[in-house]
């Protein structure tokens, strides 16, 4: 663990395991009520030194954790591939993109404002001036998932840092490594001293203690739909801002560039095996173009490389643990045996499924309705814009959505109907840069990420009014 700027262990170590293969990549300690209450605490501490931090102090201290990050690019990406099973090109990535999310928060570090409050617009202000300032909320408690362990982070704690926060970050149990590698990058960047803390451990008994714990401020969390509740439901007064999944759809009109349609859909089906909140689900496909569609979907997914996260050439690895993939061809089996057709794929070894493709897949069953964060995708035709919108919309999610068409009348038709928190034209809903506005609707959650969005979250504006 990581608690005001030291390494901590504890009598409780725990093994990190590499998913594909369950060999063992590190050691972690499971955090009992002392390290929660000391975490906590250390973040307390240190409220007030980050409160003083100019914010050109701020942006440069995220400046230089950017370029570290850049620096250790191998070593991080080794880290989050290990811990997720991710394929190693794939994690690459990762790491790139939690540098701009760095970068991102140092911009707006520099643009964090108040404005002047037009007093004089009321008789009653007649002599008198006022503005607002933004001030951090506090202590901010990080919960992360495993998916993307090392972007999510940053996108909770960069922010969270610029806009004067302090943080204490509760990674998910089975991928750790790169959370306690963040906290020491960031302490050899001259981040106050209890600025930033990792626990590490349990979800139930940790969550619920940042929860509870009255010196928090501000509950931050991506993850599932049940623990989202959870935690809203005891949070009381605390901020709270959820992201907590979809089942994301993309339709595809008769008139759209069925070449890039499949690539994309097969890209933003099976991009690290489907875990991926925002990856393509369910696929309506307009009943003139679907089987050219299915086609071509399943040429591409057949294509994917099948083999070890740590082998550039891999494409498709594990899921994060053998049960997950029991769980997903288990979904697969219901949809069958409800009536829908496996044209590809679906075969598990071990915490593996191969990339799996479904056609005529029943409204009612898992692989529709829930989300299955597994490498499938399920493709039904339609034969009217309307009914697509209407079965899109048929979901307790609204994260991200897509259609693909050339006809501009038709994308903002759907653009305006479909209830979710983004919509992509011509574009995957898995599409997602860091700068953008990223948080949904519905069981999806509360709330936006994207570092400017984030700080909004992160600091309240405080009223400063003078007679003169």
């Amino acid at each position: 663990m990581f608690i005001a700027g030291q390494p901590v262990t504890n009598a409780h170590p725990k093994p990190v395991e590499l998913p594909y293969d369950g060999s063992e990549v590190g050691i972690i300690y499971q955090a009992t009520k002392e390290e929660v209450e000391a975490a906590v605490g250390a973040a307390a501490a240190a409220l007030p030194a980050m409160r003083e931090m100019t914010l050109d102090e701020r942006s440069s201290l995220l400046r230089r954790a950017y370029q570290k990050l850049l620096e250790r690019r191998e070593e991080m990406a080794l880290a989050v591939s290990s811990e997720t099973g991710k394929p190693i090109k794939e994690a690459r990535l990762e790491v790139d993109r939690a540098a701009i999310t760095l970068l991102f928060s140092a911009e707006e570090a520099h643009r964090l404002h108040g404005e002047v409050v037009p007093m004089d617009a009321s008789p009653a202000g007649k002599g008198r001036m006022a503005m607002t300032v933004r001030e951090p909320v506090g202590v901010v408690a990080a919960i992360t998932p495993f998916n993307f362990p090392l972007n999510l982070a940053m996108h909770k704690i960069g922010p969270a840092l610029a806009g004067g926060n302090a943080v204490v970050h509760k990674p998910a149990s089975a991928t750790p490594i790169s959370a306690v590698l963040m906290a020491g990058i960031f302490k050899d960047c001259g981040l106050p001293r209890g600025a930033l803390n990792v626990i590490t451990g349990p979800g139930g008994s940790v969550g619920d203690a940042l929860v509870f714990d009255k010196r928090v401020a501000m509950i931050t969390f991506t993850g599932s739909v049940d623990v989202g509740l959870r935690i809203r439901n005891l949070a009381g007064m605390k901020r709270v801002t959820l992201e907590l999944g979809s089942n994301s759809a993309v339709i595809i009109e008769e008139d759209a560039d069925l070449e890039e349609a499949a690539a994309r859909c097969v890209a933003g089906s099976f991009a690290h095996s489907g875990q991926v909140c925002i990856s393509v689900q369910r696929v309506f496909a307009h009943r003139k173009i679907r089987n050219e569609l299915v086609e071509r979907m399943v040429e591409g997914a057949r294509k994917l490389a099948i083999g070890h996260p740590h082998d550039s050439a891999t494409d498709i690895s594990s899921l994060i643990t053998v049960g997950e993939a029991e769980r997903v061809e288990h979904w697969i089996g219901e949809a069958v045996a409800s009536g829908a057709k496996l044209l590809t794929g679906g075969q598990r070894r071990r915490a593996t499924v191969e990339p799996a493709i479904l056609t005529d897949v029943p409204p009612n069953v898992s692989l529709s309705c829930r989300e299955a964060f597994g490498p499938v995708v399920g493709i039904n035709a339609y034969d009217s814009l309307d009914e697509a919108i209407a079965r899109v919309n048929d979901s307790e999610y609204g994260l991200q959505a897509g259609i693909y068409t050339r006809d501009i009348q038709k994308a903002f038709r759907a653009a305006r109907q479909v209830h979710v928190g983004g919509f992509l034209i011509n574009e995957v809903p898995q599409y997602r840069v860091d700068q953008m506005p990223y948080g949904g609707v519905k069981l999806s959650g509360t709330g936006r990420e994207g570092p400017k969005y984030a700080i909004e979250e992160m600091t309240e504006p405080k009223l400063i009014c003078w007679k003169v």
